[in-house]
């Protein structure tokens, strides 16, 4: 069983962390999950999940949500604003992290290494450890501020990982639009998955 780290923003795109979440998970390793607010209201809106304000409380609602019982340990919830949780220690071993979707906030609070929340604080971690950051950028258009941000994690190693599906493979449903990225953030974890059909 390995270790990830999973935050979630106020950026669109809830149904790409969800999926991730459920394929990571369904393979046996153990996830830990950092929320924003935004990112609780967005996961809400687009959803229709609403996680409500207390940490246990969202903790049992996500793993509701997910088909977990409420005391599952397979995924563990952390409060964004714990910046003592396990995950904003570099000696917390975890294969990596992944910020799917990933506000322009958040994307340049990493870029700037403010580490104002646990979120950041854990992105921050990943860098300086060297192991996998994936960022899944979902805004457009995207203004030259934003962009250098990107180029400045993207020297640092950081993989930055829009969420652009392919449309050689014949998507027929929107589904096949999510599993494409999904399966893009798979692949640079090094987790196997059927997700889409490769290209040969």
């Amino acid at each position: 069983m390995k270790k990830y780290v999973i935050g979630i923003t106020g950026a669109s795109g809830s149904i790409y962390a969800k999926r991730l979440i459920e394929e990571i998970a369904a393979q046996g390793h153990k996830i830990y999950l950092i929320i924003s607010k935004p990112g609780r209201r967005v996961w809400g809106d687009e959803l229709e999940i609403e996680l409500g304000e207390e940490r246990r409380e969202i903790a049992e609602n996500i793993r509701h949500s997910l088909g977990y019982d409420k005391d599952d340990e397979t995924i563990t919830y952390l409060d964004n604003e714990n910046i003592g949780a396990p995950t904003a220690s570099g000696s917390f071993q975890t294969e990596g992290m992944v910020v799917v979707p990933c506000s322009m906030s958040t994307l340049s609070g990493i870029a700037h290494g403010l580490s104002s929340n646990l979120l950041e604080r854990s992105a921050d971690v990943i860098l300086k450890e060297k192991r996998e950051l994936i960022l899944v950028p979902r805004e457009t258009p995207l203004n030259a501020i934003h962009l250098e941000n990107m180029l400045k994690l993207a020297n640092l190693g950081v993989d930055i990982l829009p969420p652009m599906p392919g449309f050689y493979n014949k998507p027929e449903s929107i589904d096949d639009l999510i599993n494409f990225v999904v399966g893009r953030i798979l692949d640079r974890l090094g987790i196997e998955h059927n997700l889409y059909k490769r290209w040969s």
